[in-house]
């Protein structure tokens, strides 16, 4: 049964090789699977795909051989097709909007699955069924209090859910910045402090102490200075932060090329740091590093910047199995990550996007501006936001 994937990839064009069939026998000879399908399933791509280019081949040929893994949250290649060309949507009076049916996240997920499994043509415009330009629960396009978007762009940035596949860009280390006023303002993340062994002259404690030796020279050394500063960088991507790809960009860029710093780790999230946050933007199981290992790993001694736009449905926020990927919930709610975040880094700041005139149209933006002090991104948005890590002024 094993071998049949092996060869199968090989036949659909994926590079597997045999160290990596024998990685992937190790790990399950040491349980790394957890004896169950959808272990088996990450465990087997993390061995042996070695690009993301390979990820959707080796989903359908194990699918042809295992019948896939969480299956019953995807959609069909038929359901993505009713959903293009959406119906343009004229809007609701508030009258209708007040009448909405608000649903809890199971009752919202039962009734998506009773819905698929009953749906047999395209709708649009309507209130039930999975479709486009209405205002039903399911779908893209229109306009729903509690709804869960079915492929399709996100206008409202008030999704409870989404369901489709997760696939973000990377924020790139190699923008060229037209604004070098931003690298500027990063140089205040120096903080230089004497570090280490005494190995520099210092000329003018010499010149004195020879002095009080009566001319007799004696040689004074001192410990080099060095930047103490340890920056720790947690970065929103996808969805409502697509827009703002090149400015967070550059603002990676300039981090990767402030070579003064002690010490510089980034990591990714989509709306909301959970249990887990990621070393690549793919959000995929294998690049999840828990947010507990963070608190252990990065003591108070480092600074914490976080980048996004804070918009996402109150309920992602505020309430336990909130991710707006079911297939990611934890019960933890998002809100008390973040205050966990706030309260074990002795110095923090949120740095957002949008211009300071939008943050007050969502709701989640004013109650992360409880939690940490949050600025613009620009120029003099980043000043500000260094001046908090590094000055006086301890975050909120």
């Amino acid at each position: 049964m094993f071998l049949d994937l092996f060869y199968k990839l090989r036949e659909h064009g994926v590079p597997v090789a045999v160290q990596e069939w024998m990685m992937l026998m190790r790990a399950l000879a040491l349980g790394q699977h957890g004896s169950g399908l959808s272990g088996f399933y990450h465990v087997a791509r993390c061995c042996l795909v070695k690009s993301e280019v390979y990820f959707d081949t080796f989903d359908a040929v194990f699918a042809s051989i295992y019948g896939g893994v969480e299956g019953e949250l995807e959609v069909t290649e038929e359901l993505m097709k009713w959903l293009e060309e959406p119906k343009d949507y004229e809007g609701m009076t508030d009258e209708q909007r007040a009448m909405l049916e608000e649903l809890s996240r199971d009752e919202l997920l039962q009734r998506y699955l009773e819905t698929l499994a009953e749906q047999d043509a395209r709708h649009d415009g309507g209130g039930r069924w999975i479709g486009t330009g209405g205002h039903s629960p399911f779908g893209h396009g229109g306009e729903h209090p509690t709804g869960i978007r079915v492929g399709g762009p996100g206008g409202g940035h008030s999704a409870m859910k989404t369901i489709e596949e997760r696939k973000y860009r990377a924020y790139r280390t190699d923008e060229t910045l037209d604004l070098r006023n931003t690298k500027v303002a990063l140089k205040r993340l120096r903080q230089l402090t004497r570090l280490g062994n005494p190995e520099e002259l210092d000329l003018d404690e010499t010149i004195d102490e020879t002095c009080r030796q009566g001319g007799e020279i004696d040689l004074v050394f001192r410990a080099q200075k060095r930047n103490n500063v340890r920056l720790l960088l947690l970065m929103d991507v996808g969805g409502s932060m697509d827009p703002f790809f090149r400015p967070v960009s550059r603002l990676l860029t300039a981090m990767h090329e402030e070579r003064g710093l002690r010490d510089f780790r980034s990591f990714y999230f989509h709306n909301c740091p959970y249990e887990n946050v990621y070393s690549e933007p793919q959000l995929y199981r294998e690049y999840a590093v828990p947010t507990g290992d963070l608190l252990r790993r990065f003591d108070e001694r480092w600074k914490l910047l976080v980048v996004g736009d804070a918009a996402m449905h109150p309920h992602e926020l505020m309430s336990g199995y909130g991710n707006i990927d079911p297939r990611m919930e934890t019960e933890t709610a998002g809100i008390v990550w973040l205050q966990r975040l706030a309260a074990h880094f002795g110095r923090s700041a949120w740095v957002n996007p949008e211009p300071v005139k939008a943050w007050d149209n969502t709701r989640t933006n004013t109650l992360i501006r409880r939690v940490f002090p949050m600025y613009e991104l620009t120029v003099d948005g980043i000043e500000e936001a260094v001046a908090a890590l590094i000055g006086a002024r301890k975050a909120a």
